[in-house]
């Protein structure tokens, strides 16, 4: 990923070069004392984030350029799905330090993360489930985060490299809208950690699809794979008589329509049901209590998919390498 910021001034030098902060065009930038103060060279915590991550076998982020979305019920229900295969080990990371809802979602507001010899101790959902998020370091839930982008970053270096996960098959990493420091910084420090790929939480309408083109696009910039599309809220399903209306409207051809322009595969369509933020409200998985619904069966496919690409991309890993993983 190219260390020139995007509103850079021209001829910027770029935020890793020695004359950063001192060169001619930065004069009158508004980055000036930050690029002059920044350590120069690659970031040593790449290196221990990779290393640190060495014992998980699949990392997962979910991401969307737009809010309100969907994105941490999906991350709390691919988590969910992902651990009813009571064999594999979960984890998951908060990023949204601003608005981190994850703790609520999975039903251990109040919980307090603990320090050892090894590290953070995440919390833990079950025996096979665990999260992290800033909303267990906060004195209540109504605290507010009123951070700049260096200490969001400080947080997320803290979370990759010293968080102690143990051995996990899966890491999926919630992360909040748009294309800033929080994705920047997730995506520099697991530039070496070998992350299966992003998947793109949209809604139908177009006024959502214009944010999440951007994020595509972000993607591609930083080199970030991508698993595929999710369309959250496509249509209301009725619980009742099981007849299905469209809420947003799609009226540019919604997911679908943006999966056959950019080439990425569409995974799924989740209908609209009122039982799944009465599950999120409540810390309950909506997938084992509503088992028979639309949205469940649609879930478990958008799984199986995205276990398929991981499977397939540590395959590939592997034959890149001519090395196995630890399958341990």
């Amino acid at each position: 990923m190219s260390d020139i910021p995007e509103n850079a001034p021209e001829h910027c030098p770029g935020t890793q070069s020695e004359d950063a902060g001192k060169a001619s065009a930065c004069q009158g930038c508004p980055s000036q004392a930050i690029c002059s103060s920044l350590p120069k060279g690659p970031d040593p915590a790449i290196a221990e984030v990779s290393k640190k991550l060495g014992c998980v076998k699949h990392k997962i982020i979910i991401l969307s350029g737009k809010g309100g979305v969907g994105k941490s019920t999906f991350t709390a229900h691919l988590a969910h799905g992902l651990a009813s295969d009571e064999e594999q080990q979960v984890a998951v990371l908060d990023v949204d330090i601003c608005g981190p809802s994850l703790p609520k979602i999975f039903g251990v507001e109040g919980e307090q993360v603990h320090n050892s010899g090894s590290g953070w101790s995440p919390v833990y959902v079950n025996d096979n489930l665990s999260v992290m998020s800033v909303g267990f370091l906060l004195s209540g839930p109504d605290e507010a985060v009123i951070w700049r982008g260096p200490k969001k970053n400080g947080l997320i270096k803290q979370f990759l490299k010293d968080v102690d996960w143990g051995d996990v098959d899966f890491l999926v990493i919630d992360t909040p809208p748009g294309t800033s420091d929080e994705h920047i910084s997730v995506v520099q420090y697991l530039s070496e950690a070998n992350v299966d790929g992003a998947v793109i939480i949209t809604t139908p309408q177009e006024i959502s699809l214009i944010d999440v083109r951007k994020e595509i696009s972000f993607c591609r910039k930083v080199n970030l794979p991508i698993i595929g599309i999710v369309e959250n809220m496509s249509g209301f399903v009725c619980p009742k008589c099981k007849t299905e209306s469209q809420i947003f409207p799609p009226t540019t051809g919604g997911g679908e329509q943006l999966s056959k322009d950019t080439g990425i595969p569409l995974l799924g369509r989740l209908p609209l049901d009122p039982r799944i933020g009465k599950c999120c409200d409540e810390g309950k998985s909506y997938l084992t209590e509503v088992p028979d619904s639309p949205a469940t069966q649609v879930f478990v496919d958008i799984i199986d998919k995205i276990k398929t690409h991981c499977s397939k991309s540590r395959s590939q890993r592997e034959s890149d390498t001519g090395e196995a993983m630890d399958q341990s």
